[in-house]
């Protein structure tokens, strides 16, 4: 059987999903996965679904993770700045 005869997981609805729901949908994903009982077909397209929707999860927490870093530095910058100016005011 070639590989083109398998149906394939549908994932053109997982870019508009939040993070909570893409996670939430993982873990049932994973659940049914775990539970087996599954026909491979269907398995497979479970797995597909799991790995898109996985992907998704991970673009949202290198995001956030991104903007958490800016605004760090930014906090910091702001911070080094007052702490030159009550440096120089104390001279």
């Amino acid at each position: 059987m070639s590989e083109n005869q398998f149906s394939t997981a549908r994932t053109d609805d997982i870019e508009q999903m939040s993070y909570e729901q893409a996670r939430d949908e993982l873990a049932e994903v994973v659940t049914k996965l775990e539970t087996g009982g599954a026909p491979l077909e269907e398995s497979l397209a479970l797995w597909q679904r799991g790995e898109a929707l996985a992907d998704r999860c991970e673009r949202w927490l290198d995001g956030a993770s991104a903007r958490l870093q800016e605004v760090r530095e930014s906090l910091n910058e702001k911070e080094a700045a007052a702490y030159e100016e009550r440096a120089a005011e104390s001279r």
